[in-house]
């Protein structure tokens, strides 16, 4: 994983998506210490199980096709 101070990757910007997008994490460093991680939307999915859209998580619902469910308020 390539290493990025934050004062270049703020004036690189471009240069540092290009690389998480084609070359994998770019790690963010401050001060030599290492604060963020910048990464492409497509691993970032896969990792975090993002990969259904919203329409299709709430079709899933076990509450879908349910249209007479009433909730209380207080």
């Amino acid at each position: 994983m390539q290493s990025w101070k934050l004062q270049t990757a703020k004036a690189q910007f471009s240069e540092l998506l290009r690389c998480a997008s084609q070359e994998g994490p770019q790690d963010i460093t401050i001060r030599g210490r290492s604060v963020a991680v910048m990464m492409s939307r497509e691993l970032f999915d896969r990792m975090s199980g993002n990969e259904q859209s919203l329409v299709d998580f709430m079709r899933a619902s076990p509450l879908a096709g349910h249209d007479e469910i009433e909730f209380e308020r207080p």
